[in-house]
């Protein structure tokens, strides 16, 4: 009930007057039935914007560490990631990846929308990165359409880092479903999983526009911070929601 309040009375009119979101393909996204829809990841604002302007609820997945914060911050976190749906995952143990492909064939068996970012973690440069393969077992284990969708200006409305976002309008682009019926009966077999994610990264690359680099974005930031010292906002928290 309170990721509907949220979404229709407390916070969604404010930021659709204040942002005045403005869509493309919203007639990709189906009326009923289990879909997958997959998006680049460039700001936290990504998990705000994007099922503020799905008609039906997206279920994402979170580790569960947002969950358990202490103080004002832990309480005000744990408020959001629980009012927008997000399940949260174990990441202790090696575990998180098949986790979070549990979780989400739950989501898809019954019938829901599944939300992921198939980069698994937020952009550090604002390209778009080598996707990882749980996108591809999920669609390929659930027989679930997946329906790229990219978010193209949300890193300049709340860039990494930044707390306080900037009144800017967002823009959203959905694309063509996509079907990986002919795969039917393979996942597993890591060949296929990385065709079908590059496949998936290939749309997201034309839909929003951005740069591919074929290194995953974790990769990225571990070598940024070889480099460069921590920011103090480098603790803002973000939903690494991919497996």
């Amino acid at each position: 009930m309170l990721y509907w309040l949220l979404k229709y009375i407390i916070l969604g009119p404010w930021l659709r007057l204040i942002f005045r979101p403005q869509v493309e393909g919203r007639e990709y996204l189906p009326d009923g039935g289990a879909a997958i829809i997959a998006s680049n990841h460039i700001s936290f604002s990504d998990s705000i914007f994007m099922p503020l302007m799905v008609k039906r609820k997206v279920t994402f997945v979170a580790k569960a560490e947002y969950f358990t914060g202490k103080g004002l911050k832990g309480f005000l976190i744990r408020m959001f990631f629980v009012g927008a749906g997000t399940i949260p995952v174990d990441r202790s143990g090696g575990r998180a990846a098949q986790a979070a492909i549990e979780t989400g064939l739950r989501i898809l068996r019954e019938g829901r929308l599944f939300g992921i970012y198939p980069e698994g973690t937020r952009s550090p440069d604002g390209r778009l990165h080598r996707g990882k393969t749980g996108v591809a077992r999920l669609a390929l284990e659930s027989g679930a359409p997946v329906i790229p969708v990219a978010m193209l200006n949300a890193d300049e409305i709340q860039p990494p880092g930044k707390l306080i976002p900037k009144v800017k309008r967002a823009k959203i682009r959905f694309g063509p479903p996509l079907d990986f019926s002919r795969y039917a009966g393979m996942a597993g077999d890591r060949f296929i999983e990385r065709a079908v994610t590059d496949e998936i990264m290939y749309e997201l690359m034309t839909l929003s526009g951005r740069e591919y680099i074929d290194i995953y974005a974790q990769k990225v930031k571990a070598l940024q911070a070889k480099v460069e010292p921590p920011s103090r906002d480098a603790t803002q928290p973000t939903a690494t929601l991919a497996a």
